[in-house]
């Protein structure tokens, strides 16, 4: 879909080189422009190889070269890299690239088209824009942080960078709609991704909930405060979650135990003073884990278990769609578009190992 496309990628660690993998799997070329030390990421997480972990599960399908934007040849060949090139995303903190001289501005006098992207985790203009901070603090900041809470109402520190995630997506849906808005006008575009503003776009409902009641944990029903959507232990101590807000789906659960009694009770309250609540409970603490796993598959009751990461790719679903895969050079890997096929899957770069072919490519 993206064959032709060229991206100029100066971003590192996860975030921007989480947006221009799906960008490859779509077909873009990816450019991506390395520190003469390299992507910071391929020293984190290191594998049993002595490779980043964050690193190689980011940037398949990509070439690297690597520049001294700290000197002036790295800079000239970085505006040749650009010239020749539809996207720019970048990732440095607000101002950089503009006292590169690798600015929106700057680039446009070399690429007129250019669609021009930059993340960073509170835009490039405001108060806190300056400041060095990561997924943890975007989360924190954004409210978002405060939907996971224990039992006692402490925050739960998440073991997934969603934030990073998150802005990757974002900064993929700008540079997407830049790419259409060129073909209908000729016109390129710049695009500033706030990680920390496109979590808080995620709380539409939050905030509209609060404003109007006070209560900050979003819609009633979809925070764990019912009987028919909410997390329940197995007798294994293991997790089912069942979702079964349609009236049909309840009805199906309910009748499938002959308790047609609970069915009125859908919306009821999960807290141990509600009596349906205690023997839900007692039900799933009746059965193992991969019992309830059977009865999800059989009875259509919007059910699903909580796999841990390691179960993934023995679970069947996954199986069948080769979500996750072993690949050739030895690791394990994840598609980003499951119904995509991929022509050929190319390994994570080594630093610098596409530098010639790719200066060979640019015009001088």
């Amino acid at each position: 879909m993206l064959k032709g496309i060229k991206v100029i990628d100066f971003t590192n660690y996860l975030p921007g080189p989480f947006a221009t993998l799906r960008l490859a799997e779509l077909g873009a070329e990816i450019i991506k422009v390395e520190p003469p030390e390299g992507d910071p990421a391929r020293h984190t997480g290191i594998s049993k190889q002595g490779n980043g972990l964050v690193f190689l599960a980011n940037n398949r399908q990509k070439k690297s070269i690597t520049l001294n934007l700290k000197e002036q040849e790295g800079i000239d060949t970085a505006r040749k890299l650009i010239a020749n090139a539809d996207v720019v995303l970048e990732s440095f903190r607000p101002g950089v690239m503009e006292k590169l001289g690798l600015g929106y501005e700057a680039v446009q006098q070399v690429k007129p088209d250019i669609v021009y992207c930059s993340i960073s985790g509170y835009g490039q203009k405001g108060s806190l824009c300056k400041l060095g901070n990561h997924d943890l603090n975007y989360m924190a900041l954004s409210g978002v942080l405060a939907q996971f809470k224990d039992k006692a109402g402490k925050p739960v520190h998440p073991s997934i960078t969603l934030a990073d995630y998150i802005g990757g997506f974002a900064a993929n849906e700008r540079i997407l709609a830049g790419l259409v808005s060129r073909a209908l006008t000729g016109k390129g575009s710049y695009h500033s991704i706030s990680i920390t503003d496109q979590l808080v776009s995620l709380l539409g409902n939050h905030v509209m909930v609060e404003k109007e009641t006070g209560a900050g944990t979003g819609i009633n029903v979809l925070n764990g405060s019912i009987v028919s959507y909410a997390l329940y232990e197995t007798m294994d101590g293991r997790y089912m979650s069942i979702g079964a807000l349609e009236p049909k789906f309840w009805d199906n659960f309910c009748r499938a135990h002959g308790r047609e009694e609970w069915i009125q009770s859908h919306f009821s309250q999960s807290v141990e003073s509600n009596p349906i609540f205690q023997e839900i409970s007692a039900l799933f603490k009746s059965k193992t884990f991969f019992e309830w796993i059977e009865f999800a598959q059989k009875v259509d009751c919007c059910m699903a278990p909580v796999l841990e990461i390691g179960e993934l790719n023995e679970n069947p679903y996954f199986q069948e769609k080769e979500l996750i895969f072993a690949s050739s050079w030895g690791d394990y890997q994840v598609k980003m578009h499951s119904d995509l096929e991929q022509e050929s899957i190319v390994p994570p770069p080594q630093k610098n190992e596409h530098k010639d072919e790719i200066l060979n490519n640019i015009l001088i």
